[in-house]
Order: structure tokens, then sequence, then C-alpha cells
């Protein structure tokens, strides 16, 4: 009787093709999985923005949300400005927490770098009273693209876009080393959290 099965030089040959093809595999699979987290955080955020507007409409009073230590990519708070101190008042209720890991890029322009603040009717509110509107951009880790965006509008309302755009303020990211400043050096040890 003649067994059929397979040599030793055929079982290493198959190791190694499914070796070489899983390697081939990997980059696209490793840009899938940072395509995925990038548009998980943009969702995030954009929820997050809504719920704070949600619970200032809700409460008829003062919500902030604000990025945990200044950075997006970390994560942000939410609260009720009881005091009008905002974050900066620790006895202020917080609603809704979200910590992130920092390796997905995400920064603000100027009215919208750090925090936003909803009055009771829902609006984006300046400290000073005027109306806000901003964009949070969500960055690719290996280019200046922002290819996600928070877009909020003077009315309150917010969109998240999936438009891939160059964005000077995405530069200098080096993944989980943080954001450069425009005007700082590129040598390793200048690198800020």
């Amino acid at each position: 009787m003649k067994q059929h099965g397979f040599t030793l030089i055929e079982l290493l040959f198959g190791l190694i093709l499914s070796g070489v093809l899983a390697q081939l595999a990997m980059p696209s699979f490793k840009g899938l999985l940072e395509s995925q987290r990038r548009q998980s955080a943009a969702e995030s955020l954009a929820g997050g923005l809504r719920y704070a507007r949600t619970e200032a409409i809700a409460r008829n009073r003062s919500v902030i949300i604000h990025a945990l230590d200044d950075d997006w990519s970390l994560g942000w708070r939410v609260i009720l400005d009881l005091s009008g101190r905002g974050h900066l008042d620790n006895s202020n209720p917080v609603l809704l927490e979200r910590q992130d890991s920092g390796q997905i890029p995400i920064v603000g322009n100027t009215p919208v770098k750090t925090q936003i603040r909803f009055s009771g009717l829902g609006e984006p509110l300046l400290s000073a009273g005027g109306f806000r509107a901003g964009t949070v951009h969500v960055c690719a880790t290996d280019q200046q693209l922002s290819v996600h965006q928070v877009v909020l509008a003077p009315t309150g309302r917010i969109s998240l876009r999936s438009d891939k755009t160059e964005q000077a303020l995405c530069r200098g990211y080096t993944g989980t080393l943080g954001l450069r400043a425009a005007n700082e050096p590129a040598a390793p040890w200048a690198w800020r959290k």
C-alpha cells in the first residue's frame, strides 16, 4: 500500500512561501489598521462635540469640551461650566471623558485649538462672547495631510468630513513623539509631547 503525504522539502517550501506572502501583506494591513484608528478618533471627537452641545441645550448652561493637556490627540473631556472658569476649575463636574494614546495626530485651528464652549442655546462661543467656528483635523502620521475634519459651524452644527487635503497644522508629526512647533528645529532632542 502506497502512502500519500508531503516530503520535508515540500513542507519547508510551503512555509517559506507563506512567510513571503505574509511579509507582502503586512504593510497594507498596517495601513488599514491606521486608517481605522483615524476614522474612529474622528467619529469619537465629533460624537463628543455633539454630546457637549446637546448637554448645553438640555441643561441650559455652558458646557465645555476641552483637549486633555491641550492636545486633542490625548483625548478630551466634557464639563459643565458652573463657575465660568471652565476646565481651570476642578469643582466643575465632568460629564464625559475620553482618553487616547496620542498616536493619531489631531490638531485644531486657532478658534478650536484646545477647547470649545457651547452656550445654553447650543451656540459655540469665544470666551469674550463672540461666535466660534473652526476645524479640527485628524492627520496622517507620515504626511502633511488632513484625512478627516471635524467642522464646527457658527450655528453649532458639527459635521465630519473625509477630504484628504494638505494641511500645514499636520506638519512635523512623528508618531508617538508628538507634534513639532513650526519654529522648533528637527533635532530629536527638540521634540515636545
